[in-house]
């Protein structure tokens, strides 16, 4: 069942589950979401009463999440439209050609094209292709650095999420969203810590924020610049 409390201005949904558990068990997905499981015999104004002491814990870690959740504007491709890389922002400037090509100038992505309407795919492609160069770079020096807790990702792969900037599976493959591409070098560099902390503890306990803030003392800065340069 699906019900909600209220704190101070803040209304907290959360999705409650009777299970045959001997205690009442809270957890935020990465999602933001609240799922509550509890003993059967826990009447409901208990359990809320339980939510509300750990509102501020539940608060805390919705807005740790909310920088694994992307919020890029849905960018034209046409003259003139701004777009980011590595948190610079640039103008596109599309120019026929007899041969496709996109490269920085100034501040300026040009883009040639045979057809304008190739002008999207050429971009999106464009950035890919840095993604995976770029995102490469930044991580090997960082697998190295936690070489010290005896964890190494099985791999670094690029996926599309829409609402993560990056995930790590159970056997250890570290999943980066290229969109991340747009974002400046510290931002990205914070997702890949972020990920590989989770090689050495898989949830979001004390422990992990301990030991992602030993890694990156000044995390919280590009958590938040992440979350805000491009909304």
């Amino acid at each position: 069942m699906i019900d909600h409390i209220k704190f101070g201005s803040e209304t907290i949904e959360y999705t409650l589950q009777y299970t045959n558990r001997k205690t009442l068990g809270i957890t935020v997905k990465p999602d933001m979401s609240v799922h509550v499981t509890s003993p059967m015999d826990v009447p409901q104004d208990r359990i809320k009463e339980k939510l509300r002491l750990k509102a501020p814990w539940i608060l805390k870690q919705k807005s740790f999440f909310l920088a694994f959740h992307p919020k890029t504007p849905e960018r034209k491709y046409v003259s003139g439209e701004t777009h980011f890389y590595l948190g610079r922002q640039y103008r596109l400037k599309i120019q026929p050609g007899e041969k496709e090509s996109v490269k920085l100038k100034g501040k300026f992505i040009e883009v040639s094209v045979i057809e304008k309407s190739n002008a999207s795919s050429l971009v999106k492609a464009w950035y890919l292709e840095h993604a995976r160069h770029k995102f490469n770079m930044l991580a090997n020096p960082l697998i190295a650095q936690f070489e010290k807790y005896n964890v190494h990702p099985t791999s670094i792969i690029l996926r599309n999420m829409p609402s993560r900037w990056g995930s790590c599976t159970p056997k250890g493959k570290i999943i980066l969203n290229p969109e991340l591409i747009k974002a400046p070098k510290r931002c990205i560099e914070y997702v890949i810590i972020h990920e590989l902390c989770h090689l050495v503890h898989h949830d979001h306990t004390q422990k992990f924020i301990d030991l992602q803030t030993k890694e990156m003392p000044d995390w919280p800065k590009w958590k938040n610049k992440l979350e805000n340069m491009m909304a």
